[in-house]
This record gives structure tokens, sequence and C-alpha cells, in this order.
């Protein structure tokens, strides 16, 4: 394997914030693991892209993050590389419920939000860790892990209680595990605002979707919409040797929605 070839797993890359993340990795030529829970032919779309981009290798992996046996087999797709460079835990889910509908959330809701959104971080990190830590010793610094949160868990807004309380848990997570792995692996967190992306438009539908941009759009002093790659380059950067001092970060990328009073 030659030294500069990255071996990164991204999880949830399918489409979305994931597959734009993993395509930019792709231009670098690292190895990739392409991770889908239920969407394989988008995933599989995702793969050959890579594969165009210049990717070295890429392998898809099925498997929910809730379930640490699907951790455990998504790293193992990656286990004949011997090591891992980067882990970028991008899979996500929630439930749109207004947050003063108390009753729109049932337990069953809370526990499969925070399966996803905070358990599947915790359980790819300590299956990934191993093949982290060798991969940080024969490059000759730290391996990576990417946390994809949300301002949702900074500010307590977003799609409902149960999204927000679980990312503001992993954005809490990062900081432990930041500690904790040092110093073969690092640990920092992108938290994006609203992202132009067909998460939305599952959630709330065509119209619903559009009146969230066009809101977003009018109140961030920055005046845009962010898209999937605009937010890929920043987990890019916290995920490649750029970045390698950097740990224990939670980084906000919202167009300015925070300085909204």
């Amino acid at each position: 394997m030659a030294k500069d070839n990255l071996c990164a797993i991204v999880t949830g890359s399918a489409s979305g914030l994931g597959a734009a993340t993993a395509e930019i990795l792709a231009r670098s030529g690292a190895r990739l693991v392409i991770n889908y829970s239920s969407s394989q032919k988008e995933a599989e779309a995702t793969a050959d892209a890579c594969r165009k981009a210049g990717a070295a290798e890429v392998l898809v992996a099925q498997g929910d993050v809730s379930k640490d046996e699907d951790c455990r087999k998504i790293v193992a797709a990656a286990s004949g590389w011997g090591r891992l460079d980067i882990l970028v835990n991008n899979a996500g889910t929630t439930k749109h419920v207004a947050h003063a509908d108390l009753d729109g959330l049932s337990a069953e809701d809370f526990q499969r939000v925070y399966g996803v959104n905070t358990i599947g971080p915790f359980q790819m990190v300590r299956a990934a860790r191993s093949l982290l830590e060798v991969g940080a010793k024969a490059s000759g610094r730290p391996s990576a892990v990417v946390n994809v949160s949300s301002v949702a868990g900074i500010s307590g807004v977003g799609s409902s209680i149960a999204y927000a309380a679980s990312k503001g848990a992993l954005n809490a997570m990062t900081l432990s595990l930041s500690r904790a792995l040092a110093p073969l692996i690092r640990v920092n967190t992108v938290c994006p605002g609203y992202i132009d992306t067909p998460w939305f438009t599952k959630g709330r539908g065509e119209a619903g979707a559009k009146q969230v941009r066009d809101s977003v759009v009018a109140k961030v002093p920055l005046k845009v919409a962010s898209s999937a790659e605009d937010i890929a380059q920043l987990v890019c950067f916290l995920a490649m040797p750029a970045s390698s001092n950097m740990t224990g970060e939670v980084v906000r990328m919202d167009a300015g929605m925070h300085l909204i009073t």
C-alpha cells in the first residue's frame, strides 16, 4: 500500500453530506468504505463516483450503526488494509416533531434517534480503535475521527427535541473521546446549520422543505443555504493531515445563524 493512500470509513455515505465527503476524500486517492443502512442503489452510485474521482479502492458495506454487530462488520470491511486513518461518523436520523408537541415523541423515538446519532458513533469508534491506532503509528501522526453533529446540539433547535438532545450528547462525547484516545487518535466534530439536501424534503415534503430553505436564507447573515459540498470541505479538513494538531473541537458552520439574536 502506498503511504499516501489514506484509509477511511464514512458512515451514512450513500447520499448527501456523507457522499460529498467520500468524493472529496476520493480525489486525494484514499481507500474508502462507503456505508449505507438501506439505500444500496445510492451507495453503489456513490462508490462508482468515488472510483471515477480517483479513489485507490472503494468497498461498500451495509450496516445500521445503532447495532454494535453492524459497526464491527463495517470496520471489518476495512481490515484487509491493516489500518485506518480516518473515521467519519456521518450516519444520522431524526423524527420531525414540533418542540412544543411533547406527546409527539415516544421513548422508542428517543431510543432510535440516540441509537443512530449518539450510540452509533461511540460503537464505530470502539470497533475502529485498533485500526486507527495502527494507522497513527504507521503514518507518524494521529488518525482522525470526525463526528457530524448539528447546531441543534448547541442551541436546542432542529427537527425535534430528541434530535437536538442526541447531537448535544454527541458534542459532549467528542470531548470525552478526544481525551481518552489521545495521542494516537484525535476527535473533532462539525456542527452544520441548515444543509440544502433531500433531508428536509423527506421529513417535511417539497413545500415544507422550500419554506425552511427560504426562511434560512432570509435570516442568516451570509444569505446562503449551505450545500453538502460546503460542509464536506470542513469535514475533510478535520479528517486530513492539515489539521493534525486539532482535537476536541466542536466547529460550527451555519452561515452565521448563531449571530441572530
